[in-house]
C-alpha cells in the first residue's frame, strides 16, 4: 500500500524517555457492551495513576469517534479499523512511555488479539468489564439499547451485531453491585506494578 518508498525512521532508544519519566508503559485494553462501564473505570483507573505520579493517558471509543476514527461507521470491517487504528495510537503513546487506558467496544476476539499483537512487547492487559447485558440495557445511560431495539440504530453490538466474549482475559472486572473504585481497583495495582520503573 504504498509503504515501497517508505524508509523507517531510527529514532533515540525508547528506553531513554522510560528512565527520564521514571515508569515503564503498559497498555490496558478495556473492553465490553455499551454500559458495561468501561469509560468511568478507564477515568477512574487513570485518575488513580496520575495521583500517584504516572503519566497515564485514557483512550476512549466515543472520543477516537470524534477525531482519528470519525470517518468510520459501525460495520464489521469499520470496527476492525477502529480497532487497528486505536492499536496503532496506542502503542505510539506507550512507545513515548504512558501507561495508555483503551476504552472500547472491540466486539471481536480476533481483533483484540490484533491489538496485542500491534502492541508487541509492550505490556498488555486485556480487561473484560464483564456487565450483563440486562444490566447495560437498563442503564442505558445515552439511550442507546433502546434506539437499537426499536430498529433505529443498525449493527448495534449486543442487539444486532454480535460481542464475542474473552475466551482468557488477563484480568475480568465486575460492576454489578459495586462502586467504580472497587472495580477499578484490581486495575490500577496491576497497572502500578506494570508501569513502576
Amino acid at each position: 500500500m504504498g509503504t515501497r518508498n517508505l524508509t523507517w525512521q531510527t529514532l533515540q532508544p525508547r528506553e531513554c524517555r522510560w528512565a527520564r519519566m521514571r515508569q515503564r508503559p503498559a497498555i490496558a485494553w478495556l473492553t465490553g457492551l455499551s454500559g458495561a462501564g468501561k469509560s468511568s473505570v478507564a477515568n477512574a483507573v487513570d485518575r488513580a495513576l496520575t495521583e500517584a505520579g504516572r503519566s497515564s493517558m485514557v483512550l476512549d471509543g466515543d472520543n477516537l469517534r470524534h477525531g482519528l476514527n470519525r470517518d468510520l461507521g459501525f460495520t464489521a470491517e469499520e470496527r476492525i479499523e477502529n480497532i487497528r487504528r486505536t492499536a496503532e495510537a496506542a502503542r505510539l503513546m506507550a512507545e513515548a512511555g504512558l501507561v495508555v487506558i483503551v476504552s472500547l467496544i472491540s466486539p471481536f476476539r480476533a481483533e483484540r488479539q490484533t491489538a496485542r499483537a500491534i502492541a508487541g512487547d509492550i505490556p498488555f492487559l486485556e480487561v473484560f468489564i464483564d456487565t450483563p447485558l440486562a444490566i447495560c440495557e437498563a442503564r442505558d445511560p445515552k439511550g442507546l439499547y433502546d434506539r437499537a431495539r426499536a430498529g433505529k440504530i443498525p449493527n448495534f453490538t449486543g442487539i444486532s451485531a454480535p460481542y464475542e466474549i474473552p475466551n482468557s482475559p488477563d484480568l475480568t472486572l465486575t460492576t454489578r453491585d459495586r462502586s467504580v473504585m472497587d472495580t477499578a481497583q484490581p486495575l490500577i495495582a496491576a497497572l502500578l506494578e506494570l508501569s513502576a520503573g
